[in-house]
């Protein structure tokens, strides 16, 4: 089975590249497909190609030949990017055309299987505005009140792979993820999220300096290492649920403590500025009992070990740019 070939749409990203990498070693059959090339590390793909999806001639010639497909692609960022109002009709338009022209044409192509990598920001705002109770089972989606029209887009796409399903038979595997962080990822420019970015302005703080954070610092969110995402991935993949499912840690953390867990690890001793700024939600944590229930597994590293893989790695990235 492991001859089988599959498709990697969004493999210029940072969960994309990470997921080529894995499939390769496992032995698969890989194409790769993006709009830009991976800024950090060549994913070891069969096949790079160049190309916007948003096309439907590139997706019409990208899925030829694929027996599975993992939807990674779209326009998407850290709070910067997403909570500013300012990229909106970009983020829906564009992830949108992508999810449709892949179904599309990857249902046409023969395609039997997808992979959709929805998001934890489909959970209903009203929900997640207290800091310490943060309500997010995959079954409290409805009604329906995203924070953004990122999270808006996704909650469509949900509906849309499950309407494949049941009007054409393909199978679809459709995960929510809590916000992945790792090497080889966005560290800097306005789409890198709240790990990386701290990670950066310690990295190129003074040992007794001050970094700014926005907001009050007590919002919460729990963060899963790059490695623990990726295993979800194939295990879910391989299993028989549909899903939506959430892949996340449950080890919540508010933001001044992940700064004061970085700072730690840098060996700096850093004040924290507190100033406006796009927020997101006030509390959001990942609810692994069906995941558990459905896999017999759930994430379990421990979020200072994958920070401290992190953080050297941007403290890399901030001295070779100096």
């Amino acid at each position: 089975m492991k001859n089988r070939s599959v498709l990697v749409a969004g493999a210029g990203g940072f969960i994309g590249g990470h997921l080529v990498k894995r499939l390769k070693d496992e032995g698969y059959w890989v194409r790769a497909v993006d709009i830009k090339e991976h800024e950090f590390a060549k994913p070891p793909a069969d096949e790079f190609i160049l190309g916007d999806l948003r096309e439907q001639d590139v997706v019409k010639k990208v899925v030829q030949g694929i027996d599975e497909v993992y939807q990674l692609a779209a326009d998407m960022g850290g709070a910067g990017y997403i909570f500013t109002g300012e990229h909106d009709a970009a983020v829906m338009h564009n992830s949108a055309t992508i999810n449709l022209n892949m179904l599309e044409y990857g249902r046409l192509a023969g395609i039997k299987k997808f992979f959709y990598s929805s998001s934890a920001c489909i959970y209903p705002e009203y929900n997640q505005r207290d800091p310490d109770n943060p309500k997010c089972s995959e079954d409290s989606a409805y009604p329906a009140a995203p924070d953004s029209e990122y999270g808006w887009e996704k909650l469509f796409s949900e509906r849309l792979y499950l309407s494949y399903y049941r009007n054409y038979g393909i199978q679809v595997r459709i995960t929510r993820f809590h916000n992945i962080f790792g090497p080889n990822g966005t560290w800097c420019g306005g789409k890198e999220k709240a790990p990386a970015a701290l990670c950066r302005k310690i990295a190129e703080a003074d040992r007794n300096g001050e970094i700014e954070i926005w907001g009050d610092g007590k919002q919460t969110r729990s963060f899963l290492y790059i490695d623990e995402c990726i295993e979800g991935v194939r295990r879910l993949m391989e299993s028989d649920f549909t899903g939506p499912v959430n892949i996340g840690s449950e080890e919540m953390v508010t933001i001044n403590g992940l700064a004061m867990m970085i700072s730690g690890i840098a060996g700096k001793n850093i004040t924290l500025r507190h100033i406006d700024g796009p927020l997101g939600v006030r509390g959001r944590n990942s609810d692994n009992r069906l995941l558990a229930q459905k896999l017999g597994w759930a994430p379990s590293r421990p979020l200072a070990e994958g920070l401290e893989k992190t953080y050297r790695w941007i403290e890399a990235q901030v001295r070779a740019r100096a």
